[in-house]
């Protein structure tokens, strides 16, 4: 059974599904969702995804959303990056719900407003406001990450994968991994595991598409 995953280059949360599924070694194949033209608010896209959002898994006739529950099937279908014992799993989830609420949503948010909208329309004092709670999650990350190689065991995990999703795109939204020693190393260290590909290599769909 080929999986499919709906998703599109830009998106870091279908980056965090589409690494998990390739650093799992699932074979899958990716599906262009042509987001920035509407797509997702399809009625034929949103017969499969209710939720109208990126990533949608397609296994059979089992369809999934949301990056942390596909990362979670990813996990149960392969035993891989779930950690070692039940205490492992509980602390890779509790860093995919924290990534989800204090970083990825506000990663997302503010690289959406200072690279995808008009210039002119860009609201700076929101993109202040969203880069300030940025820095304060990157803190968390960079410390969690002074005395350890992964944030939970020692190999990579849900974990790393869900809170690496924006932070390999080049695009600016206040990140700069020169300030964040630990992050810097950290995302090497990602970057070097076998099957790791970069979200323009592994999705399709860039900014160089649509330019």
């Amino acid at each position: 059974m080929t999986v499919k995953l709906h998703c599109f280059g830009e998106s870091g949360n279908a980056y965090k599904a589409a690494l998990a599924l390739e650093l799992a070694g699932l074979d899958w194949e990716p599906v262009f969702v042509d987001f920035f033209n509407g797509e997702a608010r399809s009625p034929e896209y949103l017969a499969k995804n209710p939720m109208g959002e990126v990533p949608l898994l397609e296994a059979g006739d089992m369809r999934l959303s949301q990056s942390g529950a596909i990362q979670d099937w990813v996990i149960e279908q392969t035993g891989k990056l779930g950690g070692k014992t039940p205490e492992e799993r509980r602390e890779i989830w509790r860093w995919v719900l924290w990534d989800n609420h204090k970083m990825s949503g506000q990663a997302g948010t503010t690289r959406f407003l200072m690279n995808f909208i008009p210039e002119e329309k860009r609201p700076e004092e929101v993109i202040r406001f969203f880069q300030g709670r940025l820095r304060a999650a990157f803190k968390t990350l960079e410390n969690a990450l002074s005395d350890r190689d992964w944030l939970v065991g020692d190999e990579i995990s849900a974990a790393d994968i869900s809170c690496c999703g924006y932070l390999y795109y080049p695009e600016p939204f206040g990140f700069d991994r020169a300030e964040w020693p630990h992050i810097d190393a950290w995302l090497d260290r990602i970057s070097e595991t076998p099957g790791w590909k970069h979200p323009y290599d592994l999705m399709p769909g860039s900014p160089a598409d649509r330019a």
